[in-house]
């Protein structure tokens, strides 16, 4: 009678959290260091040279989990083409804080907050509200979704814009993206909130942003390379846009000095949606998920399509 078969091997590249040996044991694997023991990795960030040495030294590797919920970087890296390996992102797993923060960003740019924060004079009254609006949301997935529930209570008319027309909860009606510009003409709020891929750079540029409603809000909380950072500058400048709110930029950090630190209809936050506190105990639920599932021989939650790029 042959021995059982050894618990799956777990490597972690850099030094582990600490609830980590724990995860892995109570899953039914075993932490290993980097090398021919290797059936899954489990990466916590760092360069990717590390991570591509840590797959030469690991060929009977089976699976990697990464810890964000974009890829484009390591698709950038042509790492997503290691053959026989499945991987996962966090997507999905950080939808609920970054929906919180496009809903902030949201709000703050339609009643003309980082004006109102700037000011030192009473003004004007201005301000448009929510209820009611037309959004236009870019992209179908977690982020997305959740901030279609937040939505909710304020009765806006919403519209996805995706790869494929299939309905999406909380949207009166999903299009695809050769249907983006009748849409922005419509929308008073737009939220960009879709993977950047090759086809997703600079989705709304010049083109995009000049059929815009007059006095339209743009949101993105997902990648700064979905919109041309020079357009964006030259239509708010220009008055045409109503404001601009960005958790990303391209380029990221965003300079000192840059013109949309002085626009007065243009709120930035430093990648904030999502913050290591925040994100930490999300990231760990989906690691201990995904741990169990890979041990049984289950699909694992946040598979990545290498060719989509997310």
């Amino acid at each position: 009678m042959s021995g059982a078969s050894p618990a799956p091997g777990v490597s972690v590249p850099h030094p582990a959290p600490t609830w980590l040996p724990d995860a892995v044991a109570s899953a039914g694997a075993r932490l290993v260091p980097p090398g021919p023991g290797t059936d899954a990795l489990l990466w916590f960030g760092g360069e990717l040279d590390e991570l591509r040495a840590a797959l030469a030294s690991a060929p009977g590797c089976r699976w990697v989990q990464l810890p964000s919920a974009g890829v484009d970087s390591y698709v950038d890296g042509g790492l997503l083409k290691a053959p026989g390996v499945a991987w996962t992102s966090a997507k999905g797993a950080f939808s609920r804080p970054v929906a919180e923060h496009a809903l902030a960003l949201t709000l703050a740019t339609l009643r003309h907050l980082p004006e109102r924060a700037r000011a030192r004079s009473w003004g004007e009254p201005t301000g448009t509200s929510l209820f009611g609006a037309r959004v236009l949301v870019l992209g179908a997935g977690g982020i997305a979704r959740t901030f279609l529930d937040l939505l909710a209570p304020f009765g806006t008319r919403n519209v996805v814009v995706r790869r494929r027309a299939e309905p999406v909860p909380g949207a009166e009606r999903t299009v695809t993206t050769e249907h983006l510009h009748d849409e922005l003409s419509r929308a008073d709020v737009v939220v960009v909130a879709a993977a950047l891929t090759t086809q997703t750079r600079a989705l709304v540029g010049a083109a995009e942003l000049s059929v815009m409603k007059p006095g339209a809000a743009l949101v993105n909380i997902a990648r700064g390379g979905l919109v041309d950072t020079d357009a964006l500058v030259a239509a708010l400048t220009s008055g045409r846009l109503g404001g601009a709110a960005l958790d990303v930029t391209d380029p990221e950090p965003l300079p000192d000095g840059h013109p949309l630190w002085d626009l007065p209809t243009a709120l930035v936050t430093p990648h904030t949606a999502d913050t290591r506190e925040m994100i930490e105990p999300l990231l760990r639920a989906r690691i201990e998920k995904n741990l169990r599932r890979f041990v049984a021989g289950q699909t694992l939650v946040g598979v990545v399509d290498p060719v989509a790029g997310y």
